[in-house]
Parts: structure tokens; C-alpha cells; sequence
């Protein structure tokens, strides 16, 4: 076995684990890289029979829409169940204020609709595509993370996993947290799905877009999300995303790689993480995500 056959192999037993120890898991799909490989690898875990849980989605309102149009695509091709559940609803419906300012963004309101829709639906587990080397905060949270009845995640209580062995028990109204691709990094991914050939979203290559400059980052106009302000710099770009997540928070980089080869040469040379170059609400504090998670984030 080849690495990645090893990281593969951990992952499905991973996927494997969950189905067994818990009554309603789900596996969080946004139609960004990491899921997606997360739902190639439960192609490979569980078919031919179906997923042992829905795929789930919580839209912010401001994603891409080439994201979008590939979760929709994907989930209809595969024939899985995909539950949507909004943050605009959660918003109107419990009356949330919502960010304003320069960059403000509704990323952290996330927390308060992925926490209604577990109750909604009674899950006890949340599969997701975190991976260790993104951030700091990720990088000490285990594979199985245990978050109490108000969806906080506390670093005191983790548990140890050792020789792969993973414990789902849990009290009535906590959930697990549950990241099978917590060991691979960027490269590893791209690797894999350059192995596997897995079709992803046009926003992961090099391609042209209007983007506004702003506080040095290549910010992205579509839909409207974010207002240009008098300091700000319209111009037209080559560029690709590292990730994709809230087009408020989500920064494009300049890139000339349109091939899966010229993506894995540019991610082997560079030396800085995709969240930490693009991603602006993990900028706001060193300890943005640790603090997001606290309070119920992914």
C-alpha cells in the first residue's frame, strides 16, 4: 500500500466506525474539495447500498454559485438524500443581528443553524473534511470530537484514540464531531483526487474574474456579497481558490494553474497553509477558529 492507500483505508474505516457506533449521522457537504473527496470515499465505503446518512448542507446565502451548481449536481447523480437548511431563515426566524461593516461576513452565524438543524433532526454525528493542517485550532482536535448539548467543543475533553480505536459514547443531546481526512494535508488531497480523477467545481483552477483589492487580498464581486468602498480596487484577474467557502471571507489567489498537475506543483512549493492565505475570518484573532469552535462551529 501506497500512502495514500493508507489514508484511504483509515478514512473508510473512519466512515465505517460511524455508521456503527451512531443512530443518525450526517455528512456535512458544502460542494468544496474536502467534502467531496469525503463523499468519494463513502461511495467506495458503502455502495452498492446507499449512504447510511443524508448529505447536509448549511447556506449561508453568500456562496459561490459554481459551488452550489456542483453540490446539487453531485447529489443528484449519486442519488442521495441532501437536506439545505439556511442561515437567512435562522436569522429571521430567531432574530439575529446581522454583521455589518467593513467585513462583515454570516460565516459565524453558521453555528446557530447547524445547531438548530441537529436538533431538528436529532443527529448525533456530523461528519466533516477539517484537516489538521489547515489551522492550529484543528490541528490538536481529534478525530472523534465530543461537543456537548449546546454544540461547544471543549479541548479538556478529548479523548484519546489510540491504535485507531475511536469512542462514539455519548450522553443524551451531545453529538460527535467526526473527521475521517483529519490526517492528510492539501497535497494529499489533490494527489488523490488527481488518482481517482474526482471532478470538482470550476473555482479550484486558474481562471479570469473581476475581484476587488482589498487590505491586500483578492476579494471576489459576484453576487453582490461584498460592497466596494473607496479605498477598494476593481480589477480583472487569473486566479483560482485554495478553498471555497463564504465569498465574504473567501479570498481568490493569483494562480496560473488550470491543471490538476499545475495545481499539486503550486500547492508543493508554497509554504503557507490555504485557510491562512485565504481565508479572512481566521484572520480576525489568533485564536478566531478555537473561539468559532467554543461556540459550536464545524
Amino acid at each position: 500500500m501506497d500512502y495514500l492507500d493508507q489514508l484511504e483505508s483509515e478514512a473508510i474505516h473512519i466512515l465505517r466506525e460511524v455508521a456503527g457506533q451512531f443512530e443518525r449521522p450526517a455528512l456535512l457537504f458544502s460542494g468544496g474539495k474536502d467534502s467531496i473527496t469525503l463523499v468519494h470515499l463513502a461511495l467506495k465505503a458503502f455502495r452498492p447500498g446507499k449512504f447510511p446518512f443524508p448529505l447536509l448542507h448549511i447556506d449561508t446565502g453568500h456562496n459561490f454559485q459554481e459551488a452550489l451548481d456542483f453540490r446539487d449536481e453531485l447529489a443528484n447523480r449519486i442519488g442521495e438524500r441532501l437536506i439545505v437548511r439556511y442561515v437567512e431563515d435562522t436569522i429571521r426566524i430567531k432574530k439575529l443581528k446581522e454583521p455589518t461593516g467593513r467585513n462583515a461576513t454570516r460565516n459565524g452565524l453558521q453555528t446557530f443553524t447547524l445547531l438548530d438543524t441537529i436538533e431538528e433532526f436529532e443527529f448525533d454525528a456530523c461528519i466533516g473534511g477539517a484537516r489538521r493542517d489547515e489551522e492550529k485550532a484543528r490541528a490538536k482536535e481529534r478525530v472523534f470530537s465530543v461537543r456537548d448539548e449546546f454544540g461547544s467543543w471543549d479541548p479538556k475533553r478529548q479523548r484519546p484514540e489510540l491504535w485507531n480505536l475511536y469512542n462514539g459514547r455519548i450522553h443524551k443531546g451531545e453529538n460527535v464531531r467526526v473527521f475521517p481526512i483529519s490526517n492528510w494535508t492539501e497535497l494529499d488531497v489533490w494527489n488523490y483526487i488527481q488518482r481517482e480523477n474526482i471532478a470538482l467545481p470550476s473555482l479550484y483552477f486558474a481562471h479570469e474574474r473581476e475581484l476587488l483589492v482589498r487590505d491586500g487580498k483578492l476579494m471576489a464581486t459576484a453576487g453582490g456579497v461584498i460592497k466596494p468602498e473607496a479605498d477598494d480596487q476593481l480589477v480583472t484577474r487569473t486566479v483560482r481558490f485554495r478553498t471555497v467557502g463564504d465569498i465574504s471571507c473567501t479570498a481568490a489567489s493569483e494562480s496560473e494553474a488550470g491543471t490538476l498537475d499545475a495545481v499539486i506543483a503550486e500547492i508543493q512549493a508554497t509554504r503557507i497553509s490555504e485557510r491562512g492565505e485565504t481565508r479572512m475570518d481566521d484572520q480576525l484573532s489568533e485564536a478566531a477558529m478555537e473561539d468559532r469552535k467554543k461556540g459550536g462551529y464545524f
